[in-house]
C-alpha cells in the first residue's frame, strides 16, 4: 500500500477518502482502493461538533450533531463557539476519539494565539495517519510541542453529550382540548422531538393540521367552539373576563365525553404509558389521569396554584400573581394586594365556581371516580414554560422543570415577497405588529385601529401588520396580511420593533430573537409581562385608555433611536439561550424519565399530601399557644401559692409578736 512523506517527514495515506464519508461509527463500506472500511453515510464533517443538538443518521439511526460549524474554526483549546440552533455555549474541541490531527502542522488561533492543528482526519477512514485531502494552510505554520499533542489527544476523548436512545418506544397522549393555538405551540416541538425518538404520540385537541409525522396522531373532539368574546371589552374588568370560563367549561364538560372519538379514546386509556396535560382550563380531562402517570405542561409559565399542588407554596411577599407585577421589593400595599389576590383567585377557581361546576358534570358521568382535585395531586412532574433569566429565580422542587422558550427556534428564510418588503425598507427598518391568536386584531375598536394607521403613516419605517380583515386607505408603508411567520420575521436583522399584546410566547420569541418590544397589553398575564419588559428596559408600554397618535410615534421612535433597548434585549437573549441543554431535550429527558420510573414517585414532595392546616402548621401553632397558656396558668398558680405561703407566714409571725 503506497505511503508518502509529508513536508515534515510524517507518513500519511495517499488514498483520497472524502471527509464527507467518514462520520457514522456504525455503517461502513469498503474503500475500493485499499480495502479499508469507512462509513458511507454522506454527512459533512462540519456537522459533528455541538454538544447539545442531534439528528438521526438516516442509514443506521446513530445520533450525530447537525449544527453546521466549520471544523477549522472550532479546534482551538481555549475558545468556544455558539451553537446556532440552540445557542448553547460549548467548548470548541469536542471531537470524537476517532478524529486525529496531523502532528506536524499547526496554525495560530486569531483570537487567543493558541496553536492548533489545521488538518483534521478520522482514523476510521483508513488505518494510517493521514493529512487528508484538505489543503494545508501555508501561513503561520510551525511545529507543535509534545505537550500540545498530549493536550489535543486528551481533548479528543470528549464525546458529545446527547440523549441516549430510549429503552423502548412508548405511547404518549397529549391532552389539550381547551387550548389556544399559542398553548398548542408549546406542545409542538416536544411532540415532534418525542416522535423523532420513535414514540407514538396521540394528541387530543380542538384543532388539527399541525403535524405531518408518521408517529403523531391528531384527534379533534369536534365540539363547536363557543364564540370568542371580544377581550377588548374586558380590559378593565378582569373578574368578568374570568367569569366567562365559569359558563363555558361546565358546558364543555357535559358534552366532551359524549363525543364518540373521545369516548373511544377514554376506553383505551390503559394502553398509554403517559399523559401530558395543558395546564389551565383543562380540568375536564382529569378522568383520563386516574391511576396513570401524567405530566402537566404549564404553558402560561409559573402558576402558584399548580406549584402549591406539588407541595411548593410560593411566598406572595416576592412572587407576583399571574395578572400583575410590582417593583421589587414589594411595598406593604403590594404585598397585601398580591397575597389577597392569590388566595381569593385560587378559591374562586378551584373551590367556589369553576372546578365545582365541572366536577358536577364529571361526577354525573363517572360517579366512581375520585374528585378532580384529588386526581390532580397525583401529578408526577410539571414542565414549566418559563426560565429564571426571563422571570425571577424561584426555589423549585425536582418535580418542577423549567423548559421556557421550548418553542423558540432560529429563523427560516422568508417568502420572497416578504423578504423583499423587509430588505427594501433600507436602514430605516421595519416595524412588526401582531396581537396574537387569542385576540384577533379585527376585534380592535375602530378608534384604536385608526390611531395606529395614522401613526404608521407618519413613520419613515415600513410596517407589517397581521390583520385578519381588509382595510381601506392604508399608507404605502403598511403591509397587511392575515398570517405571518412570526419567528422568521423577528429573526430578521432589519426588524427594529415588535408591537405586541405581550403574551408569554410572543415575549419569549422577541427576547430569543433580540427584538425590542412596544407592549399594548389587553388582559390575563399580558400586563404582567409588559411590566417585566418595561422594568428590564427592553421596550415600552402603551395603555389603551391613554393611547394617542403622538404617543405611538414617539414610543416607536424612542425604542429605535435609544440603543439601550436593543442592548438590553440582546443581553437578555444571551442569558435565555445560555443553557446546558436545549429546553426541548430537557423536556424529552424528563418525560422519558417519568415513564421509565413508573410515574417517578421519588420526585414528589411529601408536602403535596399535607392539608393546609398541616402545611401551615396551624395545629402545631395552636398546640404551642395552648402549651404556653397552660404553662403560664400553672406557673401563675404556683407563684400565687408560694406568694400566699410566704406572706401568710409573715402575718402569723407578726401576730405572735
Amino acid at each position: 500500500f503506497p505511503l508518502k512523506e509529508c513536508s515534515c517527514a510524517a507518513q500519511y495515506c495517499t488514498v483520497p477518502v472524502l471527509l464527507t464519508t467518514v462520520l457514522c461509527l456504525c455503517c461502513s463500506v469498503l474503500c475500493c482502493a485499499c480495502a479499508a472500511q469507512y462509513c458511507a453515510v454522506p454527512v459533512l464533517l462540519t456537522t459533528v461538533l455541538c454538544l447539545c443538538c442531534s439528528v438521526l443518521c438516516c442509514a443506521c439511526a446513530a445520533q450525530y450533531c447537525a449544527v453546521p460549524v466549520l471544523l477549522s474554526t472550532v479546534l482551538c483549546l481555549c475558545c468556544s463557539v455558539l451553537c446556532y440552533t440552540c445557542a448553547a455555549q460549548h467548548r470548541a474541541v469536542p471531537v470524537l476519539l476517532t478524529t486525529v490531527l496531523c502532528l506536524c502542522c499547526s496554525v495560530l488561533c486569531c483570537a487567543c494565539a493558541a496553536h492548533y492543528c489545521a488538518v483534521p482526519v478520522l482514523l476510521s477512514t483508513v488505518p494510517y495517519l493521514c493529512c487528508s485531502v484538505l489543503p494545508r494552510p501555508s501561513l503561520h505554520l510551525k511545529m507543535m510541542s509534545a505537550a500540545t499533542y498530549a493536550m489535543m489527544a486528551a481533548v479528543m476523548v470528549l464525546v458529545a453529550g446527547e440523549l441516549a436512545p430510549p429503552e423502548k418506544q412508548y405511547k404518549i397522549m397529549m391532552l389539550l382540548p381547551v387550548s389556544s393555538q399559542s398553548h398548542k405551540n408549546v406542545f409542538i416541538p416536544l411532540a415532534r422531538a418525542l416522535a423523532d425518538r420513535g414514540h407514538q404520540v396521540t394528541i387530543l385537541a380542538n384543532s388539527s393540521g399541525t403535524f405531518e409525522h408518521p408517529n403523531i396522531t391528531e384527534i379533534t373532539h369536534g365540539i363547536p367552539q363557543v364564540e370568542q368574546a371580544n377581550m377588548f371589552e374586558y380590559r378593565n374588568d378582569w373578574i368578568s373576563s374570568w367569569s366567562i370560563f365559569a359558563e363555558i367549561l361546565p358546558t364543555f364538560a357535559s358534552n366532551f365525553y359524549k363525543v364518540p372519538k373521545v369516548k373511544k379514546l377514554y376506553e383505551r386509556r390503559k394502553e398509554f404509558d403517559l399523559f401530558m396535560v395543558d395546564h389551565g382550563f383543562n380540568e375536564v380531562v382529569y378522568p383520563f389521569l386516574h391511576e396513570a402517570p401524567f405530566i402537566m405542561v404549564t404553558t402560561p409559565g409559573i402558576d402558584y396554584r399548580q406549584s402549591a399542588v406539588l407541595g411548593n407554596v410560593f411566598n406572595p411577599v416576592y412572587v407576583n400573581n399571574h395578572m400583575s407585577d410590582f417593583p421589587r421589593p414589594f411595598s406593604l400595599w403590594h404585598r397585601f394586594y398580591n397575597a389577597l389576590y392569590q388566595i381569593l383567585f385560587a378559591l374562586y377557581w378551584r373551590n367556589w365556581t369553576v372546578v365545582p361546576q365541572i366536577q358536577k358534570e364529571i361526577s354525573a358521568q363517572f360517579p366512581e371516580l375520585p374528585p378532580l382535585l384529588e386526581l390532580e395531586r397525583n401529578m408526577s412532574l410539571a414542565l414549566m414554560n418559563t426560565h429564571f433569566s426571563i422571570g425571577i429565580p424561584l426555589p423549585l422542587l425536582p418535580s418542577q422543570v423549567e423548559v421556557g422558550a421550548m418553542h423558540c427556534r432560529p429563523g427560516n428564510p422568508l417568502p420572497q415577497e416578504l423578504e423583499s418588503w423587509i430588505t427594501g425598507a433600507g436602514s430605516a427598518g421595519v416595524i412588526y405588529f401582531n396581537m396574537g391568536t387569542v385576540v384577533p386584531a379585527i376585534t380592535m375598536p375602530v378608534q384604536y385601529r385608526d390611531l395606529f394607521i395614522e401613526a404608521f403613516r407618519r413613520l419613515p419605517q415600513r410596517v407589517i401588520w397581521k390583520y385578519e380583515g381588509e382595510l381601506e386607505d392604508v399608507p404605502d408603508n403598511l403591509m397587511i396580511t392575515n398570517w405571518l411567520p412570526q419567528q422568521d420575521i423577528l429573526a430578521h436583522d432589519n426588524v427594529k420593533v415588535f408591537i405586541t399584546h405581550c403574551g408569554l410566547l410572543s415575549m419569549q420569541e422577541a427576547i430569543y430573537h433580540a427584538t425590542p418590544l412596544l407592549a399594548v397589553p389587553i388582559f390575563a398575564d399580558q400586563p404582567r409581562n409588559s411590566m417585566f419588559i418595561r422594568n428590564s428596559e427592553m421596550g415600552e408600554i402603551l395603555l389603551w385608555e391613554e393611547l394617542t397618535e403622538d404617543m405611538i410615534v414617539d414610543a416607536i421612535t424612542n425604542i429605535i433611536s435609544n440603543p439601550k433597548y436593543k442592548e438590553n434585549i440582546v443581553k437578555k437573549s444571551k442569558l435565555m439561550r445560555d443553557q446546558p441543554v436545549p429546553p426541548t431535550e430537557l423536556a424529552v429527558f424528563w418525560t422519558e424519565y417519568v415513564i421509565r420510573h413508573k410515574g417517578a414517585p421519588q420526585l414528589r414532595s411529601p408536602a403535596a399530601q399535607l392539608s393546609w392546616v398541616e402545611f401551615l402548621m396551624l395545629d402545631v401553632i395552636f398546640l404551642l399557644h395552648l402549651t404556653v397558656f397552660f404553662l403560664y396558668f400553672i406557673t401563675r398558680r404556683i407563684l400565687r401559692v408560694i406568694y400566699a405561703k410566704i406572706f401568710s407566714s409573715k402575718d402569723i409571725k407578726k401576730k405572735k409578736e
